[in-house]
């Protein structure tokens, strides 16, 4: 019988449970996937706790996005075929053997991609690309700041400013951490611990600041960030891992400065026209091998709670995918 991690009741990762389930029956125009690996993301984690903003009725099965092969086609299905190497975009429910989808949840897995890096990819990469071009207006020749640079969604963030054209300011908490991130393009690496991150920016810049700031960690880096940006600065809002920062007003009057909030799929949800630009130039970028997700660790989906925990800790470099 397929596998699934169920969240009975909310709390840390090892609540979560590994059970068997009977496969659910395939609707006309639904389709079934065989799941090879699923992504693990930190609203996984505070989903789990009762700590995000999307609060499902228990129990429930963690995980947004997964990787695999189209199992069955519902007969009303058009475009869709067995065999099919996909990508599954879910709300939650990617950490199991198989899942019962929508065809508009399915995106066709990269040529040069396995199912780990198919399963780390949109959600990170996602969330750059909103952050970094529908919010962030990032432009060529600006100077971009990506605070938790050696995480996946920091490391995307490196990874497309190149792209765009930016230089790239990567700031990280280890030297392993920042390696990989100017293997992605980083112009400039910042160890926190080593230099005050404020000073080490302003250091680079001859004292101008960060035109974009992209952060996800916000607390006390959030509030340091404001001291160290350019006129007409951008600092976007991609998470609180660190706690929840508050902005100096007045700084940011005397910079003329916007905060931007940054989510990806709720924008997508209310516009799903970004969402098609957005799958359309990703899928595009990474054919041409432009971009890519750095998979630091693969664990199998019964090791999920020490999986999990690898975020927690901070101790993956990029991505964690679950192998099933």
């Amino acid at each position: 019988m397929p596998r699934r991690i169920v969240c009975r009741e909310l709390g840390p990762p090892e609540r979560l449970r590994l059970e068997t389930f009977a496969s659910a029956p395939l609707g006309a125009e639904q389709v079934r996937v065989a799941i090879r690996a699923a992504g693990i993301n930190f609203p996984d984690i505070l989903m789990a706790a009762g700590d995000y903003q999307l609060k499902p009725e228990l129990p429930f099965t963690p995980g947004v996005e997964a990787a695999g092969d189209v199992a069955e086609v519902g007969h009303a299905v058009n475009g869709v075929a067995v065999g099919d190497k996909v990508i599954v975009r879910m709300r939650h429910g990617a950490y199991a053997d198989e899942a019962v989808v929508a065809p508009s949840q399915l995106t066709p897995l990269p040529s040069s991609f396995d199912y780990a890096e198919g399963a780390t990819f949109l959600a990170a990469h996602g969330t750059a690309y909103h952050g970094l071009i529908d919010r962030g207006r990032l432009e060529t020749g600006e100077v971009l700041l990506v605070h938790g640079a050696g995480g996946g969604v920091g490391l995307a963030a490196v990874e497309m400013g190149k792209q765009l054209g930016a230089t790239v300011i990567a700031a990280a908490s280890s030297e392993d951490k920042l390696a990989v991130a100017q293997a992605r393009g980083a112009d400039h690496l910042v160890l926190y611990g080593r230099e005050p991150f404020r000073e080490a920016v302003k250091r680079i810049t001859d004292g101008r600041g960060a035109d974009v700031v992209f952060d996800p960690v916000g607390g006390p880096v959030f509030e340091e960030s404001v001291r160290c940006i350019a006129w007409g600065a951008r600092l976007l809002v991609i998470g609180f891992t660190g706690g929840v920062g508050m902005a100096r007003t007045n700084l940011l009057l005397i910079k003329g400065a916007s905060v931007l909030g940054v989510r990806a799929g709720e924008a997508v949800r209310r516009d799903p026209g970004l969402g098609e630009v957005r799958l359309r130039t990703l899928l595009q970028w990474a054919e041409a091998g432009r971009i890519r997700p750095n998979v630091s660790h693969r664990i199998p989906l019964e090791d999920h709670a020490r999986a999990m925990r690898l975020l927690i800790e901070r101790k993956a470099i990029g991505r964690v995918a679950l192998i099933m």
